[in-house]
C-alpha cells in the first residue's frame, strides 16, 4: 500500500510498514489542501490532530482503505461517514491507557497532599508540617463516568488504594468487576467524592460537565478530566469551586486547547473561568494535554498502530 503520513509518529511504526514492503510518503509540511490534492495517490493515511479529516476532506479519499489516528480519541475524524465511504477508522487507545491512568492518580495525589505547594515551600526554606496535612484516597468512593480503555485502567491502578470504586458508561454494560461496582447516573451523582471523566468528545458529550452537572452531587468532589477540554464547561466548573460544590480539580485538558492539543488558542482563550482555575493554585492541579504522553504509551501505541494497518493488507 502506499500511506501518507501526515503527521510525525514513532519511527517503530515507520520501520514496520517499510518491512512489510509498503511505500511511506512523509507528507509532514503538507497543510490541508495540498495533501487533499494528491489523495487520490495514497491506500491509506495516518494522522494525528493536526487538521480535521472532515466530511469535505472525505469526499475526497472515497478510495483510501484506512485512516490511521495515532492515538486514542477519534474526534477530528468524521469516523461514520468515513466508514459509509468504506474506509476503515483505526486508533490505539490501548497504547496510551496505563499512562492517562498513572497521569490522573498523580494529579489527585499532587492535589491530596499538597505537593505543589510544599515542594515550593521546602525550596525556600519554609518548613510546615501542620499547615500542610493532607488527605487520603484510601476510604473514599471514587466515581468513573466512562468505563473504556481510559475508565477501566484507572480503576485499575486505584484498586489496590483502599478507596471503593463505582463507574458508570451509558453504552457498556457488563462491566462489574470484583473491587468495580456497576452504577447509574444517578448513584454517581449521589455517592462519589471523586469524579473522573473518561468520555470522548462527541456533540453529545460538548460540555457534559455543564452547571447542572455540578449541581447534581449530594457531595462536594474533587474532579478529574484527562479526557478532552471540550467536554468540561470551564465556566460551570469555577462557578461550582466558588460555591464549594467542587473542592479542587485536576485537570490535563482545557476548553480552549487548539485542536492539534499544542497550546491554547489565540488571544481571547483565557475565559474569566479559566483565568479562575489558573489562580486556584493550592485547588487546582493543571497540566498540558500530558496524561498519554510517556515514552513507554508512544512505543506502544506505534506497534499496536502497525498491527491494525498491517491487518488491512491481510
Amino acid at each position: 500500500m502506499r500511506i501518507l503520513l501526515i503527521d510525525k509518529t514513532h519511527e517503530i511504526l515507520e520501520e514496520r510498514l517499510r518491512e512489510a514492503g509498503h511505500d511511506l510518503v512523509e507528507g509532514y509540511a503538507m497543510g490541508r489542501e495540498e495533501a487533499l490534492a494528491g489523495m487520490a495517490a495514497f491506500d491509506g493515511m495516518v494522522v494525528r490532530s493536526r487538521f480535521p479529516i472532515d466530511q469535505a476532506f472525505l469526499e475526497h479519499c472515497g478510495h483510501l482503505r484506512f485512516i490511521a489516528r495515532f492515538g486514542s480519541g477519534m474526534e477530528n475524524i468524521d469516523v461514520p461517514f468515513a466508514q459509509k465511504l468504506g474506509i476503515a477508522c483505526l486508533n490505539a487507545p490501548e497504547g496510551n491507557r496505563e499512562a492517562v491512568a498513572e497521569h490522573a492518580l498523580g494529579m489527585i495525589l499532587a492535589l491530596f497532599r499538597n505537593l505543589r505547594r510544599v515542594d515550593e515551600e521546602v525550596r525556600n526554606g519554609v518548613w510546615r508540617r501542620k499547615e500542610n496535612m493532607g488527605l487520603e484516597i484510601s476510604g473514599k468512593t471514587v466515581g468513573i463516568i466512562g468505563y473504556g480503555n481510559m475508565g477501566s485502567a484507572f480503576s485499575r491502578v486505584l484498586s489496590g488504594l483502599g478507596c471503593r470504586i463505582i463507574a458508570h458508561d451509558k453504552y457498556v454494560q457488563g462491566f462489574a468487576r470484583p473491587g468495580v461496582e456497576e452504577v447509574d447516573l444517578k448513584r454517581i451523582f449521589e455517592e462519589s467524592e471523586i469524579l473522573s471523566l473518561h468520555l470522548p468528545l462527541t456533540e453529545e458529550t460538548h460540555h457534559y460537565a455543564d452547571p447542572a452537572f455540578f449541581r447534581s452531587f449530594r457531595k462536594p468532589i474533587t474532579f478529574i478530566s484527562t479526557c478532552r477540554g471540550k467536554v468540561t464547561d470551564t465556566n460551570a466548573l469555577a462557578h461550582a469551586l466558588e460555591e464549594g460544590r467542587v473542592t479542587g480539580a485536576c485537570l490535563d485538558v482545557l476548553e480552549s486547547e487548539k485542536s492539534s492539543f499544542e497550546g491554547l488558542v489565540a488571544e481571547g482563550s483565557i475565559s474569566s473561568g479559566l483565568q479562575y482555575l489558573i489562580e486556584q493554585r493550592d485547588r487546582v492541579i493543571l497540566s498540558p494535554h500530558i496524561a498519554g504522553w510517556t515514552h513507554e504509551a508512544f512505543e506502544k501505541m506505534a506497534n499496536i498502530l502497525a498491527d491494525k494497518i498491517l491487518v488491512q493488507d491481510a
